[in-house]
């Protein structure tokens, strides 16, 4: 399990009020958007998803994943952790309709031309706008390649179960679908087939990562003292949550972590404005600010006990670079060492406060672990603002200008 050490802040005489705690609790398992919680997906969902999986698997060697957001954020981060930066899977996934570039877009479809494709479309309203507009420049471009018939069948969609633009395709072509249920939000789905299934393209082990996120459920003291300590380092005007890594792997996940938090706690005029490092290549360019700048922020550091894998220094006869003494030392041991040097920087020196949070190893399990304990912290965080974790109405103030300027009615 997640291993947390709030020793390190230097004000950590934090109330603990179980009454608080219970019906903060009660507020988010009776919230009709409470099913990241109370509906975990089925076994049935699971087959399901692994049945379709192998299916693009055996007819395919490229899956395009077209998803913004809450609809693509957690799965790519997932992969980012453990596929190879280098060594492509047999059946390669390519993210699109996660931005509007025309030049990223060509190069895709110039790509996937010798490519037998697949394509899951991820929207739960059906109607976002990056979404439908990659979708449909990508099924122009399959209808040129594909018979009508094999193109139904390479369509696969996730979306709202009773309405949508993408529901209304499903029903006009006949495309393999999943539901998107509705008491689960875009930011809270990761546990659903919206991320499930390109990671299981992926060949990435979700029956572990599932098994993780249900222990999580377990994590609530730590969940309600984190999100304390996030309020009552609010009212001490530190406005900007770090989060602070030192594995390069973790830097798509802190990118979820910033919209998990950002659309859950960012409304009302309040909310803690989530930022991300990846030290210690950010050393060398903000950790001057977070060293010496504004006092406006507190850090939050993911530390990882086990890397995946470990290199050891060599030893040089003639040292030459005066590194021996490193010499038969891990690269891993340096990296901690280095996390240890910054946290005394940061902290005692730099008066930061700091908060770790440490996982055993970067396994599955221990991202849905970590997943689930982050819902149910940033949920109660949000609640004790009196604000709604799971809406996101600024979201739908863009989306309508959006639409305006582009000459929808």
């Amino acid at each position: 399990m997640i291993k947390f050490d709030f020793s390190t802040y230097m004000d950590s005489k934090v109330e603990v009020d179980t009454n608080e705690k219970q019906k903060l609790l009660n507020k988010i398992y009776n919230s009709p958007m409470a099913g990241f919680y109370n509906n975990v997906i089925s076994t049935d969902e699971i087959n399901k998803i692994k049945s379709v999986s192998q299916k693009i698997k055996e007819n395919s060697n490229c899956l395009l994943v077209i998803g913004i957001g809450g609809s693509f954020l957690g799965s790519y981060a997932i992969s980012k952790i453990f596929l190879s930066n280098f060594k492509k899977s047999e059946t390669e996934v390519i993210y699109i309709g996660n931005d509007l570039s025309s030049k990223y877009l060509n190069e895709v479809l110039s790509y996937i031309k010798d490519k037998e494709v697949f394509v899951n479309v991820i929207s739960k309203s059906g109607t976002t706008l990056e979404v439908k507009l990659t979708y449909q420049i990508i099924k122009k471009e399959l209808l040129k390649k594909y018979t009508n018939e094999e193109f139904r069948k390479r369509i696969i969609v996730t979306t709202n179960k009773d309405s949508g633009y993408l529901r209304e395709e499903v029903k006009k072509y006949g495309y393999e679908s999943f539901d998107w249920n509705d008491d689960i939000g875009g930011r809270y789905s990761l546990m659903t087939a919206a991320h499930l299934l390109p990671l299981s393209v992926m060949n990435l082990d979700i029956d572990e990562l599932l098994d993780g996120y249900k222990k999580g459920l377990g994590l609530i003291d730590d969940a309600y003292y984190y999100a304390k300590l996030r309020i009552n380092l609010f009212s001490k005007g530190k406005y900007i949550e770090n989060f602070s890594v030192y594995n390069r792997e973790l830097y798509y996940y802190t990118e979820w972590l910033k919209q998990l938090f950002g659309e859950s706690e960012g409304k009302d005029g309040k909310g803690i404005l989530p930022d991300s490092v990846c030290f210690s290549t950010d050393l060398h360019s903000l950790g001057q600010f977070v060293q010496e700048g504004k006092k406006v922020l507190f850090e939050t550091n993911l530390y990882v006990e086990k890397p995946m894998i470990d290199l050891t220094f060599p030893n040089d006869e003639a040292n030459e670079d005066g590194m021996n003494y490193l010499a038969g030392k891990s690269v891993d041991w340096a990296n901690k060492m280095a996390a240890k040097g910054t946290l005394q920087a940061h902290e005692e020196t730099g008066g930061v406060p700091n908060i770790l949070l440490t996982m055993p190893g970067m396994t599955s399990y221990d991202f849905g672990n970590m997943c689930m304990f982050f819902f149910k912290a940033i949920a109660m965080t949000t609640l004790m603002n009196d604000s709604n974790p799971f809406n996101q109405p600024g979201v739908e103030v863009y989306k309508k200008n959006m639409f305006k300027l582009l000459g929808k009615e």
